[in-house]
């Protein structure tokens, strides 16, 4: 089953947490802390591989999560970091975060590596904390918790030409003649349903073809199977547009000629792309010579050029591949898309809500604030007197004061109950 799009979660690992711990050893008292750090959460990298050609093993699995980082302990001692988790993806494998639409990543070339999320920070341990007037902080910080995200994976594939055109004109033909590919090829719509990949060699020069399946009129709206697999043709640097310029389907190949290129214009500028015409079937005399004629007459002033051919006896083929190497030498390389970087907010940059309960009691939220109080010891004056002076340099205080607190109001955080200091 060939599979060009779907939709994944990842979870970077979380980093692990520093370690509250004081040095211990005999005939050494009052030992200084000692706490290690925790380790790094594990990556989520994208791997390209040539060797796939679909998305379907993502079907079946849709979760992935790093290794989270290892807690820290004594002696300094910091945890191990989270083994980056690889995720193998098709070359031409597009990334983009569900949520907001931003183009995370493009998989363009064999073996490129991109990381898709970072594993959270480990925690510090309590030696970070230790000053001349706090020489034995009995609290730790808590490594960087990462949430799960949703991205959508879609697979472009990368051909130097693809051939557009009706269903049944002859397109699996032509690329089964022109190369080593085995399309399947059958006298009835349709019968190429997936996206189908050869390399030409010709004049000493190699390119990569792609055989996108039939279009349709409405193929942009979603009308046959055009809206799925236009994407194909997203990179393709020139268009081969096939013709039955014998109009044995019983429609005119002048009309099939504008409106594919109609379909094209309203799917990513695709008309803009260079483009020349096969007018397949020729062997189909004489409604072929006329209609031929009627074609070059139409396009006489275009720049497009048409090459007549017949698939089925391979006449004409070679000098259409020829044409096909001298238009590529003229257009460059496909690029890949370009990448949206990612706004990176720092902890203290997190955002946080302050609201009020009909009971009076003023509530602070946001996963900042969970993380806050997870690096508390409230059994410490000194890691209570860290936490306060924490919440007046975050603006937490002040967010407060606005709202309307006054001294001695209840404030909830998480599970935890205060009474507002100022």
């Amino acid at each position: 089953m060939f599979v060009d799009q779907v939709t994944i979660t990842a979870k970077a690992g979380h980093g692990g947490n520093g370690a509250v711990s004081f040095h211990r050893e005999k005939f050494v008292q009052n030992g200084g802390p000692d706490g290690g750090d925790g380790g790094r959460g594990g990556d989520v990298v994208l791997l390209a591989e040539s060797n796939m050609h679909t998305l379907l093993d993502f079907r079946y699995r849709g979760k992935y999560e790093a290794e989270a980082g290892q807690p820290g302990s004594s002696r300094f001692c910091n945890g191990k970091s989270g083994a980056p988790l690889i995720i193998k993806v098709p070359v031409g494998t597009v990334v983009r975060e569900a949520a907001t639409g931003r183009l995370c990543a493009d998989m363009f070339a064999h073996g490129q590596r991109k990381v898709l999320m970072h594993g959270g920070r480990g925690g510090w341990g309590n030696s970070h904390f230790a000053n001349a007037v706090r020489q034995a902080p009995n609290f730790a910080k808590p490594g960087q918790k990462c949430e799960p995200r949703d991205f959508v994976l879609e697979l472009k594939s990368i051909a130097d030409v693809g051939l557009v055109g009706y269903p049944n004109v002859g397109k699996s033909t032509i690329l089964s003649v022109a190369t080593s590919a085995r399309p399947k090829i059958a006298n009835y719509h349709f019968t190429t349903l997936t996206p189908n990949l050869g390399i030409v060699r010709q004049d000493e020069t190699d390119f990569v073809m792609a055989d996108i399946p039939g279009l349709v009129e409405g193929a942009h709206a979603g009308v046959g199977l055009g809206h799925a697999f236009l994407r194909h043709v997203e990179r393709t640097r020139l268009l081969v547009h096939v013709l039955d310029i014998s109009g044995s389907e019983g429609r005119d190949p002048l009309q099939d000629f504008d409106r594919i290129n109609d379909e094209l214009a309203q799917y990513a500028s695709l008309a803009d792309r260079p483009q020349i015409v096969a007018a397949n079937k020729m062997d189909l005399l004489p409604d072929a010579e006329i209609n031929l004629a009627r074609l070059r007459a139409l396009l006489g002033d275009t720049g497009i050029d048409v090459y007549p051919v017949s698939a089925a006896t391979r006449k004409g083929l070679k000098e259409l591949l020829r044409g096909i190497t001298a238009k590529l030498a003229e257009i460059p390389f496909t690029e890949a898309f370009p990448e949206e970087e990612e706004a990176v907010m720092s902890e203290e940059q997190a955002p946080f809500t302050v609201s009020r309960r009909d009971n009076g009691n003023f509530v602070v939220a946001g996963s900042r604030m969970e993380r806050l109080l997870d690096s508390v010891n409230f059994g410490d004056v000194d890691s209570l007197n860290w936490f306060h002076r924490t919440l007046r340099r975050t603006g937490v205080i002040d967010a407060l004061r606005h709202t309307g607190a006054k001294e001695g109001d209840t404030v909830e955080i998480g599970d935890m109950e205060f009474d507002f200091v100022e």
